[in-house]
């Protein structure tokens, strides 16, 4: 369950966020620390999310969070990027590792899990797109469980 400050926090961060480039992925407040740790997850908009992107949203955030006076004591801040998972899931994601090898799983039409490799080609409204020994393969989007990407094939 969330902290309660947490839907406070992020309407204050989001457009922070959105005057930057930066989207703001989700906040978590670790109250169970001393002091307590409010870590904000980032990503930008436009390119790679770097080191700069963080510092820039830390100096904004932090002024306009100690000015609204949301948290009352001592905190530590924290702002990151999520980092890159294994798991597709954005378009941007499916746009951004298009030609890397990767592991479908879909569900078969009589209910059976299936998972196939091959080398992305994309993702439409409609379908995945892999490349498996240079046939092109669709499975239909609303049989795809998950995404991710492998090693090599």
């Amino acid at each position: 369950m969330a902290h309660p400050l947490i839907p406070a926090i992020l309407d204050l961060a989001r457009p922070i966020a959105d005057d930057l480039d930066l989207e703001v992925v989700q906040a978590v407040f670790h109250t169970n620390q001393s002091p307590p740790i409010l870590r904000l997850d980032i990503r930008s908009r436009v390119g790679d999310t770097g080191l700069e992107d963080c510092e820039r949203m830390s100096r904004s955030f932090e002024l306009a969070l100690d000015e609204a006076n949301i948290i009352p004591d001592a905190y530590v801040l924290e702002i990151s990027s999520p980092g890159l998972s294994d798991t597709l899931e954005s378009d941007r994601d499916f746009l951004s590792f298009k030609g890397f090898p990767v592991q479908v799983t879909s569900r078969s039409p009589n209910d059976d899990t299936v998972e196939q490799q091959g080398t992305l080609l994309g993702r439409d409204a409609d379908s995945v797109y892999l490349n498996k020994r240079g046939r092109t393969v669709r499975i239909a989007r609303s049989q795809v469980l998950e995404v991710k990407l492998i090693e090599q094939l």
